[in-house]
């Protein structure tokens, strides 16, 4: 099967990855560094193939200020200038990690707690900082150095949300911290965040990074030995901050507030933005601790339904702090991605009068509208 699978495949797209920032280290390395590693051999083995289209991400950049390159990744290179990066050296610390937690008969919640810390510590140590983008990377970096003589196209989207249509067929279904702050908003549950208002939130709609990939396909069906990296993005030229985002969902819940489970109308408060983690840390301190204090002492007289809330509490304030620790990078991110390349390659669509049915040009996109009109409501419709 396999054997005939080699000879009928001319193109291989990749597009499997974890996503979470702080995932175990070792399911990370594994799936998105080897596995893209294990795709590229069975890529060699098909004869006909003309190229391997590998998604990846565009933050594989890490956190970088101005203007962000089409560049491919160089085997071993680090972002902060420090010492070579060797997978094969990351990948043997993950097996002895593993090993010396097993020997002291660590419990599996023991063991995925370690293994996160550790990625994001070696993510942090090279200077990416997640443990996803920093595997993303390490994904590219093996492609490129073994390729050989493949063309290799990697496409690069920044972060993709509902689909740039009507609400009816809007896909919300890779929901993520954002989304969820949106709707808590709207619930009346959260006004508060953690980011800078001028902050670079770089969107694109989902429906437009399967156009790209597409074109893509298209133009570079030729076979060819290039890397050729394409940003999929918005930044450069249609740019949303963190306080437009804010501001539509403002408009949006005033206008079409959030209906309680007592059958009345949400009333949204005011929203404040936090500018750093000392203020994050200053506004959980006079907002929660006393009251968490106050549980606790209560806590010895009280019920068992008393120490459940104040633990649950507990929880939801050091999940808070993670959180921002884990998106600080990009609640404060002032890079933009130059999309050169995505802009000759939505050219040859153009040229070639796909641009209709294969569309992913940014500037089409009205930002107040796409969010009051499409991707609020699809949330409120279709995931909460």
């Amino acid at each position: 099967m396999k054997d005939e699978m080699c000879k009928e495949i001319d193109i291989i797209v990749n597009s499997a990855a974890t996503t979470s920032f702080d995932e175990r280290y070792d399911t990370a390395i594994r799936i998105n560094a080897f596995g893209t590693l294990n795709i590229l051999k069975f890529s060699k083995q098909c004869s006909k193939l003309k190229m391997l289209l590998h998604v990846s991400t565009a933050y594989v950049c890490g956190v970088k200020e101005g203007l962000i390159e089409e560049k491919p990744l160089h085997y071993g290179e680090t972002l902060n200038g420090g010492s070579h990066l060797d997978i094969d050296a990351e990948q043997k610390l993950v097996e002895e990690k593993l090993e010396d937690l097993k020997a002291r008969n660590a419990t599996e919640k023991e063991v995925t707690l370690a293994m996160r810390v550790l990625g994001i510590e070696r993510a942090k140590i090279h200077g990416w900082p997640n443990t996803y983008t920093f595997t993303k990377a390490m994904g590219e970096m093996l492609l490129g150095h073994l390729k050989e003589d493949l063309q290799l196209i990697i496409l690069r989207p920044t972060i993709y949300w509902s689909r740039v249509q009507t609400v009816e067929t809007t896909s919300c279904r890779n929901v993520g911290t954002t989304d969820t702050f949106i709707i808590g908003y709207g619930k009346g549950k959260q006004n508060v965040i953690m980011g800078d208002k001028e902050s670079i939130m770089d969107v694109i709609p989902a429906d437009m990074v399967v156009n790209s990939i597409i074109a893509a396909m298209v133009a570079h069906r030729h076979r060819s030995s290039h890397i050729t990296v394409y940003h999929i993005s918005s930044s450069r030229r249609n740019q949303l901050n963190i306080g437009d985002i804010i501001q539509f969902s403002v408009d949006h819940f005033k206008n079409n507030p959030w209906i309680s489970k007592r059958g009345k109308p949400v009333k949204v408060k005011k929203f404040h933005t936090l500018d750093s983690m000392a203020s994050l840390h200053k506004y959980i301190a006079i907002h929660y601790k006393p009251s968490l204090k106050i549980l606790k002492c209560a806590n010895l007289i009280l019920c068992q339904h008393l120490q459940a809330f104040c633990s649950n509490l507990e929880r939801r304030i050091n999940r808070a702090i993670r959180l921002a620790e884990l998106y600080k990078p990009y609640l404060f991110f002032k890079g933009v991605f130059n999309d050169t390349n995505a802009e000759m390659l939505l050219m040859v669509t153009r040229e070639s009068n796909a641009d209709d049915t294969f569309n992913f040009d940014p500037t089409i996109i009205q930002w107040e509208k796409y969010f009051k009109e499409i991707h609020i409501p699809g949330l409120v419709k279709y995931i909460f």
